[in-house]
């Protein structure tokens, strides 16, 4: 039977740190730091999703 890795070896996800409003030079890039920082997210809840799988109760 497949036993949950303890959390020491599968730690939470971490959320992506947002870009700052500096980051953004408001010229219309293509993608924007903010595009980037929305697909890092979309990738981190579904990160996160999958860890509380392996660890029910973990919140």
């Amino acid at each position: 039977m497949h036993q949950p890795a303890p959390a020491d070896d599968d730690p939470r996800p971490q959320p992506p740190e947002p870009p700052l409003p500096s980051d953004c030079c408001d010229g219309g890039c293509d993608p924007c730091v903010y595009d980037l920082h929305a697909e890092a997210m979309r990738d981190y809840r579904e990160r996160l999703e999958r860890w509380r799988r392996r660890h029910p109760g973990a919140d």
